[in-house]
């Protein structure tokens, strides 16, 4: 599978062992060079999806996207993905219906359908560069009801989300696509490369769930993220805190099955 997310193996551990004040800084920023990656979650008025699975698709989209042959070296995405992840990973969640919706199929992305839920991961690129059918699109507003999404199917990668942090819709789809990106981030650099390509083939289906704290506790890393992945198969999600979560924050727990 592609190198492209090797990066972000590679300096896993030093951000989530980072001290909280250090996560936030972007002193060394210039804003006009900022990048993210716009997820675009179907929200249509009428017949909203439920929560989980489209954070479901979220996930798999933004993973489906850097994992895309377009996004392989000589490919039409490949510099601003390589770019995008050369810098801070950052995701913006956008709601979508109706016709504003069908425009930002036009956009470079991968769509996923989960269910009743559609998601769509757009190649990431400076934030100053969003073309109008992304930028007149709402950030605020994702909000859905909570579910009971039953048992996680055999076999599927788990993302637990902090049961003690609450966090919008829009928000948990960037943390849980950050959470497929570590996961197999972290397979190409532990050499599972037969388990990150059949995962492709399933699409990056995973499941996510919301744990108790005691499962929560169980699992999280703490300062020794490499025998979490080791002993486990646990990588975490440590949110810079520009929005709605304190710096530092774990806002997910994903778990190789």
């Amino acid at each position: 599978m592609s190198a492209i997310l090797d990066p972000l193996a590679a300096r896993y551990t030093s951000w989530l062992t980072l001290p909280a004040g250090l996560v936030h800084d972007t002193s060394d920023e210039d804003p006009d060079q900022v990048r993210a990656m716009p997820i675009v979650l179907r929200v249509e008025r009428a017949d909203p999806p439920g929560r989980t699975p489209l954070l479901e698709a979220a996930a798999a989209a933004a993973l489906a996207v850097c994992l895309d042959p377009r996004a392989e070296p000589g490919g039409e995405w490949h510099e601003e993905v390589t770019a995008w992840i050369a810098g801070r990973i950052r995701k913006v969640s956008r709601r979508a219906r109706g016709a504003h919706w069908a425009a930002v199929q036009e956009l470079p992305g991968v769509t996923v359908r989960v269910g009743d839920a559609e998601a769509r991961a757009l190649v990431p690129g400076r934030v100053v560069d969003s073309p109008r059918e992304l930028s007149r699109l709402q950030i605020s507003g994702s909000e859905l009801p909570e579910d009971e999404p039953g048992p996680v199917p055999p076999g599927v990668p788990v993302l637990l989300l902090n049961p003690v942090v609450p966090m919008t819709a829009g928000k948990a789809a960037a943390q849980v696509g950050h959470a497929t990106m570590l996961l197999a981030a972290a397979l190409r650099a532990s050499a599972n490369e037969d388990a990150l390509a059949k995962w492709a083939t399933e699409e990056f289906r995973c499941a996510v769930r919301t744990p108790d704290k005691a499962t929560w506790d169980a699992l999280h890393p703490g300062q020794d993220p490499a025998a979490a992945w080791q002993d486990r198969r646990v990588v975490a999600v440590r949110d810079a805190g520009f929005t709605e979560v304190d710096p530092g924050t774990v806002t997910v727990l994903a778990q190789w099955p």
